[in-house]
């Protein structure tokens, strides 16, 4: 396969002046990215996939080995801090288990009764959505996790670098990133690894997009953990509630860190009615703003999306 082959054009690469190799290595980053344009739509369809069946109880779940399987990990660990997304809602089940996060756990990758086990174990239901990553798209033990989240009815996606391979053909949603021949043969956290990337950032922020998480290109889900996302915190209410920073702080402070409800009380609705509204609108704020932009005695207590001031809501 191709990821496995030497490619001839940089069979002398350890031989070439430094600069050289290294402008050769970014090219071919570059052309790893480029190699996603073609896999958008399968991203797009398993993407909206996702967000159908994940609900308010499904997971997401991220299966690897070896490298693909540390860029999974990456990838939803930075969920909750992104997008506040519970960790309860995201498994991670990776060939040699917690210690190969960081390190190489030899023979792992082949064992498929523990995928099967660690699958087994996640009792998974078809609200969850499997993403399962292997640049050969043969490793058996990434093959029988996605086989066996598929016999629960789990939304199963599968990534994987070369075409026709098993992991493709196991799974409901197949994404091909066909990045070809390695700088260094056989070293996919190269191309593969970074295409890899690409794609499950643009999945998983996908499925945020989908759930409300983001309004007008903020995180508007994050949590105000330390000093400075407190202060990001205050930009987004500010920005979206178009009041001061001052304003912004103080309703972030009576709204518990909330960024959405602080907005909403920014905008004179009272605690109560927006807690009501948002869990109405599953914490969606343009669904949000388009029940409050109703009539009055439609929302409750017939509160509507006017700040103090009197001006509209954004």
């Amino acid at each position: 396969m191709a990821t496995e082959e030497v490619d001839p054009r940089f069979v002398d690469l350890d031989a070439w002046p430094l600069m050289s190799a290294v402008e050769a290595m970014w090219e071919g980053q570059l052309a790893a990215v480029a190699a996603i344009g073609h896999a958008l739509p399968a991203i797009t369809a398993a993407t909206e996939a996702a967000k159908a069946a994940l609900g308010d109880r499904g997971r997401i779940v991220y299966v690897g080995a070896g490298t693909s399987g540390r860029v999974a990990v990456q990838d939803g660990a930075e969920l909750m801090p992104t997008f506040a997304w519970p960790k309860e809602r995201v498994r991670f089940i990776v060939a040699g288990g917690d210690s190969a996060f960081v390190t190489s756990i030899e023979g792992a990758e082949d064992d498929v009764d523990d995928a099967v086990m660690q699958i087994d174990v996640a009792r998974l239901t078809p609200h969850d959505v499997v993403i399962a990553v292997a640049a050969s798209g043969t490793t058996p033990f990434t093959v029988a996790a996605l086989q066996q989240a598929g016999s629960f009815d789990a939304v199963t996606i599968g990534v994987a670098n070369n075409p026709g391979t098993a992991l493709l053909t196991s799974a409901k949603f197949p994404i091909l990133i066909e990045t070809g021949r390695e700088l260094v043969a056989g070293s996919t956290r190269m191309k593969a690894g970074t295409a890899q990337k690409v794609v499950l950032n643009l999945i998983s922020s996908g499925i945020m997009l989908r759930l409300g998480r983001v309004y007008r290109g903020m995180m508007v889900n994050m949590q105000p953990t330390n000093a400075k996302l407190k202060r990001r915190a205050e930009v987004m209410v500010a920005q979206i509630a178009h009041c001061d920073p001052s304003h912004a702080a103080r309703s972030l402070e009576q709204a518990k860190g909330d960024i959405k409800t602080a907005v909403l009380l920014v905008l004179g609705v009272d605690r109560d009615d927006a807690e009501t509204v948002l869990k109405n609108c599953d914490g969606n704020l343009r669904r949000v703003f388009a029940e409050l932009a109703r009539d009055g005695d439609r929302h409750p207590k017939g509160a509507t999306a006017r700040r103090r001031d009197g001006a509209t809501e954004p």
